[in-house]
């Protein structure tokens, strides 16, 4: 049997299909770090992280935001159900800045550990969505 030359890639938010594309190769964020999946690649479940899901399509990079959950690699798809999850299209870069400047200011206030988890997780979406939204867009 010969192996599959694409990918369909499906990602799926609470709010409903973000993205469905047949690709050449998919990066996402793993809770423990990055992991890239081509066709063929040898089925697994994980969970994921805080960062970007990057796509290839035909030479092309684009790039989404993706903020936990779970996603499933199989020979010739990626299932990720993400917590959140935006297109870079989408996303607001003002409050995304100012979202930021909060979280910095939060993290220098605080002093006790989970208080500071929380402002520090909110900074990470805020310039992980700032990343995504500045990337170019082929």
């Amino acid at each position: 049997m010969a192996l599959p030359t694409k990918i369909v890639l499906e990602i799926v938010t609470p709010e409903g299909l973000l993205l469905r594309e047949e690709v050449d190769d998919v990066v996402a964020p793993g809770e423990e770090g990055y992991f890239g999946v081509r066709p063929g690649h040898a089925p697994f479940l994980t969970t994921l992280g805080q960062g970007e899901i990057g796509y290839g399509q035909g030479g092309v990079r684009r790039f989404l935001t993706c903020f936990w959950g779970f996603c499933e690699v199989l020979p010739d798809r990626v299932n990720v159900l993400a917590d959140i999850g935006e297109r870079a299209e989408d996303i607001d870069v003002g409050r995304a800045e100012q979202a930021k400047t909060r979280a910095e200011e939060r993290m220098k206030r605080i002093r006790e550990e989970e208080g500071f988890k929380e402002a520090q997780a909110s900074y990470i979406r805020a310039v992980t969505r700032l990343v995504v939204a500045r990337k170019p867009r082929g």
